[in-house]
């Protein structure tokens, strides 16, 4: 349920917060804002998440859960689940993306941001996070299809063409080693991680968006590193970064290169789908200009052999010509 303006400084004045500077940060792809509150010399962010007021509890929960570990997620310094409030630490304005594009030399960001991951899924998982299982992957898939498909036919797709998509998946699904359950954060990429000099080691990084985790394999977080819908990154960093979470996590590097793959394939395949969805239905059309990028990185994730079923229903349905950015 969405509240008001004045829900939001009846908050603010609960908690102390009523008389403070208020400054508007970036919205994210999400209904959620997020505010910096300036008062006496003390900065906090207050994320309004009124309109999905349901994130709130599991933000707080995985909030925690990362501090306790020694990740740099913001403290909490209070909530309201009910109204869809957040009072949280002010981790700064040295986001990822800003740094690396400035940087004559992005890998050390890079590889501190591999190490958290890799320190991450060295740890038990939270009990009370449900699986990021095939149903759920086939269901975020299905995103390019339910909004991509409309936007470049102007009509929904056959259903003959619907399922033998969703077959194609459930074919390469059975076919790949997920690999150890471990915590997924799921948007882990240069826009939702912060820079911070004053910490050191893995704490160095500030994680922001984690609400939506789950257990699930591990690749699919440094899929979302890397292939980043945002920003290019060089194959020869990505290939490096690979690499580096191999080595320090000892995983069998062959599989885990097919199940990177196609979770990219997955994951840019939601993407897709997202990105479509927020022009059409919630008329963000900035997302579009990122479309062709994420077109790219699947056509790359396509040449995986294991892929096959699914890169045979791209050059049927969707051939190379109409993998474009949707104009309708």
């Amino acid at each position: 349920m969405y509240r008001s303006k004045k829900h939001r400084l009846e908050f603010l004045k609960r908690h102390g917060w009523g008389k403070a500077k208020i400054s508007t940060l970036a919205a994210d792809a999400s209904f959620r804002h997020y505010y910096r509150l300036e008062s006496e010399g003390r900065t906090v962010v207050l994320m309004d998440a009124s309109i999905d007021s349901d994130s709130i509890g599991p933000f707080v929960e995985m909030a925690q859960y990362l501090r306790d570990l020694g990740f740099s997620a913001p403290e909490v310094i209070t909530d309201d689940t009910e109204e869809g409030f957040v009072l949280m630490e002010d981790l700064g304005d040295q986001k990822f993306n800003t740094l690396v594009t400035k940087s004559t030399n992005e890998e050390p960001f890079y590889e501190r941001a591999i190490d958290v991951l890799c320190a991450l899924h060295e740890k038990p998982t939270p009990s009370w996070l449900p699986p990021y299982d095939e149903d759920i992957l086939l269901a975020e898939a299905n995103l390019l299809i339910d909004w991509y498909w409309p936007a470049l036919h102007n009509n929904c797709a056959p259903e003959r063409a619907r399922q033998s998509y969703q077959d194609a998946w459930a074919e390469v699904f059975s076919q790949i080693d997920f690999g150890p359950h471990v915590t997924v954060l799921r948007d882990y990429h240069s826009d939702n991680l912060m820079w911070l000099t004053n910490r050191h080691g893995i704490s160095a990084v500030g994680l922001l968006d984690f609400q939506d985790a789950l257990i699930g394999p591990p690749a699919y977080d440094v899929v979302s590193l890397l292939e980043d819908a945002r920003r290019d990154v060089s194959r020869v960093l990505v290939e490096k970064m690979v690499h580096r979470y191999i080595n320090r996590s000892n995983a069998t590097s062959e599989s885990f290169r097919e199940t990177y793959n196609a979770l990219g394939a997955q994951r840019n395949c939601k993407i897709i789908g997202i990105f479509t969805r927020l022009w059409k239905r919630d008329g963000k059309d900035s997302y579009l200009d990122l479309i062709p990028r994420v077109w790219r990185l699947l056509g790359q994730n396509l040449t995986e052999p294991r892929l096959q079923p699914v890169r045979n229903w791209f050059d049927h349905h969707i051939p190379v010509d109409l993998r474009v950015k949707p104009t309708q």
